[in-house]
This record gives structure tokens, C-alpha cells and sequence, in this order.
């Protein structure tokens, strides 16, 4: 049991250590330096804080990457529970880490543009400008497509984590919740914009889950209450 719940902080506190680049390279930068549909205050923006988009983009890959370690110690904490879907759980979330990585491609070549090297003075300063908020605008759909595996990998776990015994079973509904609320925003903002701003908050509630669930594994560990009698 001390070595369940010593897998259980483990894996609680390298999750909260993931996230928090999140909210600054996902949230923070592009609400501060992007302004749709002018390219010329978004230049002025990103040129005028030098340092930001490429901060951000370090903590989006060392996000993405991080929460490999995150997926492999919940693992090591419910392979016990079914090793089948502990599988499934490192296998979902292991295919958006290819997306994210690529992704931020949109934003380097962004900046590329933005700081105009010598070879692309074919192009007007507008039209460097111009294209650059398109990349960044593919950054953001890029993010909505590997959302969609950041809620599908958080199914598999929250059934993980309802079967386990160990963990209360409220938490496992939560996760299930949380996981179906972020491809749901993703396919609206994709396909249905329109309706984007009232499904996210709609939704937003429902994106607590793996909040709680970090804090659930940070402070209180797991039950004492053997593996084996759980699964059974």
C-alpha cells in the first residue's frame, strides 16, 4: 500500500508539474499578442515582446512532453486495475505528443516571417504580416485537433480510476466528463465557430476534472484499500 500511494503522489505531483506551462503558452500569449483579423497590431504585438511566442513555444513542447511522463507513472499506478486499458491510456494521449510537437512548426515559421530575413523580401511588409496570422491561426486549429486526444486518452483513465477502489469513484465520472467535454469543443470550433464561445462555456465545468483528480493524488494518495480486493 506505501508503494501504491507513493506511485500515486508521484504521478499527482509530475501532473501538476506538466500543466503548468499550459495556461502562459496556451492561454496567456496568444490572448495578449494575437488580434484577429489584424495582422499589422499582431506584428507590432509579438515584435515588440520579442521574448514571448518563443517562451511559449518552449513551454508547449516541454508540456507535451512532460505529460509523457504523467501518462507512464498513472500506468504504473493502474496497470493493476486492467493492464488493457492502462494501455489504451498511454496509447491515446502518446499520439497527440507527435501533433503538439508539430504544431508549434506554425509558430516558428510565424515568427520566421515576422523578422523578415533577407530572402523574403519578395514579399511587402503586409504581406509578411498578412501570412504570418494565418500560421498562427493554424496553430490554434492545431491545438483543437490534438485536444481531441487530450480528452480521448482521460476515458480510459477515468474508467481506470472508477474501477480501481483506490481513488473514489466520483473522480472517474469526473475524468469520463472531462474527456468527452474537450473533443466536443474541438469539433465545434473546427467545424462550427459559430457556436464555439457558447459550447465552451457550456462545457467549461466539466474541465475541472483533471484538476481535481491532481489535487485528489497530491493530498490524499489513494485509499487503504488492497488492489486486489478493489478489482474484484
Amino acid at each position: 500500500m506505501e508503494s501504491l500511494k507513493k506511485n500515486a503522489r508521484t504521478a499527482g505531483l509530475l501532473y501538476l508539474v506538466a500543466c503548468i506551462p499550459a495556461p502562459f503558452s496556451l492561454l496567456y500569449v496568444p490572448n495578449t499578442l494575437i488580434v484577429r483579423g489584424n495582422p499589422a497590431e499582431t506584428a507590432a504585438r509579438i515584435l515588440g515582446s520579442p521574448w514571448m511566442l518563443p517562451a511559449a513555444i518552449a513551454g508547449e513542447l516541454v508540456s507535451s512532453i512532460a505529460f509523457l511522463l504523467v501518462v507512464f507513472a498513472l500506468y504504473r499506478l493502474l496497470k493493476g486495475v486492467s493492464q488493457p486499458r492502462a494501455s489504451l491510456m498511454v496509447t491515446l494521449y502518446a499520439v497527440s505528443v507527435p501533433i503538439s510537437c508539430l504544431n508549434v512548426l506554425n509558430d516558428i515559421a510565424a515568427l520566421i516571417l515576422l523578422r523578415g530575413p533577407q530572402f523574403l523580401s519578395v514579399f511587402t511588409t503586409p504581406q509578411l504580416r498578412a501570412l504570418a496570422l494565418v500560421f498562427l491561426g493554424l496553430h490554434g486549429s492545431g491545438l483543437f485537433v490534438a485536444q481531441i486526444f487530450w480528452g480521448l486518452w482521460l476515458l480510459p483513465f477515468g474508467m481506470l480510476v472508477y474501477r480501481s477502489g483506490f481513488i473514489p469513484r466520483f473522480f472517474g465520472v469526473f475524468l469520463i466528463a472531462n474527456g468527452i467535454a474537450y473533443p466536443i469543443q474541438s469539433f465545434t470550433a473546427l467545424f462550427f465557430p459559430r457556436y464555439s464561445s457558447v459550447v465552451s462555456t457550456v462545457t467549461m465545468p466539466l474541465l475541472c476534472g483533471e484538476v481535481a483528480i491532481i489535487l485528489w493524488l497530491l493530498i490524499r494518495g489513494v485509499r487503504e484499500r488492497p488492489l486486489v480486493a478493489a478489482v474484484a
